[in-house]
């Protein structure tokens, strides 16, 4: 199934060498602690808790499998997608609101459950190694996949299934339409523009992730946010981006860079991040190429970039890579651009 890999290859390769904060800490305050826990005992029903935040540093909880009601249905492309319960029904009233504004959807794909996200790993590591399989799969048991209220739809149109991203992000008019109404049925539209940093995933209009609570997804999408700055578990704070002057790269180019940069940053538990530059074109040389090359020698680089990154630390993190409550300057990411993409190669001070 097509969105199974896209879904996995959307978490962006991990630095070959890194100084981060993965798991440094969790310094999100009382304050914010609390509000996750109450939002949570309020949407937890038969042992389900409908807001569970599941992602690059929060793991399903350890009995949701055993809990879970799913369904099971079979798509147009004869694909069988298995859905939780009370998902299945208000993306079936979705799907029926939508069929009257002359819209088609599918679902593509739904839950995976955790030993087959091992499965992937596996196979994945057996075929391209086990570096590879780091950089490209999530951790079994951080993929939101496994809840089973994360939906990924594709479209229909003219009669025709349109399956593939590529194809799909095309339809921007059909997208918005189908977002206006998500929260109608306590759907929320779950990788937003611009948020990488904070959910870990580049904008994907398809991946939409049910709350069971029209109230709630109506407060996080008229303020457009994600499910993280609702909970409290991340900042939302303005990024600066700066691109600079490139006679090498293209402004598209750079922004896939900065994309990449901020996937990875998501996985920097309870950091701030402030702002992220082009370093410039002077950075990509041969003595740089050389250097990232022999960092990684099966890469076989020929294009690098170098962006700076500034950002804060939390104030009692466990991660001794980073000092607590540190304003981080000039923080140095290595990217280089592979068939697949940018990839980062290297990030800290080096």
């Amino acid at each position: 199934m097509k969105k199974v890999f896209v879904s996995i290859l959307a978490l962006v390769m991990a630095g070959i060498v890194s100084v981060s904060c993965a798991g440094c800490g969790s310094d999100n305050s009382k304050k914010q602690s609390d509000a996750a826990t109450a939002a949570s005992s309020e949407a937890k029903v038969d042992g389900i808790d409908y807001m569970a935040l599941v992602n690059k540093t929060h793991k399903l909880p350890s009995d949701w499998e055993k809990n879970l009601k799913t369904v099971k249905m079979t798509n147009s492309i004869k694909d069988e997608v298995e859905v939780e319960k009370k998902a299945y029904d208000a993306y079936l009233k979705l799907k029926k609101a939508l069929k009257k504004e002359g819209i088609t959807v599918d679902l593509d794909s739904a839950r995976r459950s955790v030993k087959e996200q091992q499965r992937i790993m596996d196979d994945f590591t057996k075929k391209y190694g086990k570096d590879y399989a780091l950089k490209t799969v999530a951790a079994p048991g951080y993929s939101e996949h496994h809840t089973g209220l994360a939906l990924d739809l594709y479209l229909i149109v003219d009669g025709k299934d349109i399956v593939e991203n590529e194809d799909m992000i095309k339809y921007t008019d059909i997208w918005a339409k189908i977002h206006d109404k998500l929260s109608d049925y306590g759907f929320i539209l779950r990788y937003l523009k611009g948020s990488e940093h904070i959910t870990g995933y580049g904008y994907e209009p398809w991946h939409i992730r049910y709350l069971d609570d029209v109230d709630t997804a109506k407060k996080i999408t008229s303020k457009g946010i994600t499910l993280e700055e609702y909970l409290g578990t991340a900042s939302g704070a303005k990024v600066d981006i700066d691109y600079g002057k490139s006679g090498i790269y293209s402004k598209e180019d750079l922004e896939a860079a900065v994309i990449t940069i901020k996937c990875k940053f998501a996985s920097f538990e309870g950091c701030e991040l402030k702002s992220i530059r082009y370093a410039g074109d002077g950075a990509v040389n041969d003595k740089n190429l050389k250097w990232l090359n022999k960092l990684n020698p099966d890469g076989k680089y020929k294009k690098i970039a170098e962006f700076l990154m500034d950002f804060r630390s939390p104030k009692n993190n466990t991660d001794k890579t980073l000092e607590s409550n540190h304003n981080y300057k000039d923080y140095e990411w290595w990217l280089a651009q592979t068939e697949d993409g940018w990839e980062v190669v290297s990030n800290g001070y080096n």
